[in-house]
């Protein structure tokens, strides 16, 4: 079993950054694929960025080069640094992570990020 807790969420204008945060714990950190998913309402969830436990990172084609997705392993903790945010980044933003090599997923409460002049 994995808990996540995020925050950072909150309202910022076009143009300007967040930073989400999210804190694993139930199970070691180093065994997760663990990123960040969003959703509008009446839409489906959809991967903005994800790391795997080696390092490796996949971008939502609408984020990459303004989002930036990391992992401190000593505190069990994800980031998504959203720079250049733009009207249609609004959402609940969702951490996710995976057990490997499992297929057992956890879901974070869900954060809210709005973006509005």
């Amino acid at each position: 079993q994995v808990q996540l807790v995020e925050s950072g969420g909150g309202l910022v204008q076009p143009g300007g950054s967040l930073r989400l945060s999210c804190v694993a714990s139930g199970s070691a950190f180093s065994t997760l694929l663990i990123g960040w998913y969003r959703q509008d309402p009446g839409k489906q969830r959809d991967l903005v960025a994800q790391i795997t436990n080696s390092g490796l990172t996949k971008y939502a084609d609408s984020v990459r080069g303004r989002f930036t997705i990391s992992r401190d392993n000593a505190k069990n903790t994800v980031y998504l640094q959203m720079n250049s945010l733009k009207l249609e980044d609004t959402a609940v933003y969702y951490c996710y992570a995976r057990i490997l090599p499992t297929w057992n997923e956890f879901w974070g409460q869900g954060s809210q990020v709005t973006v509005s002049p």
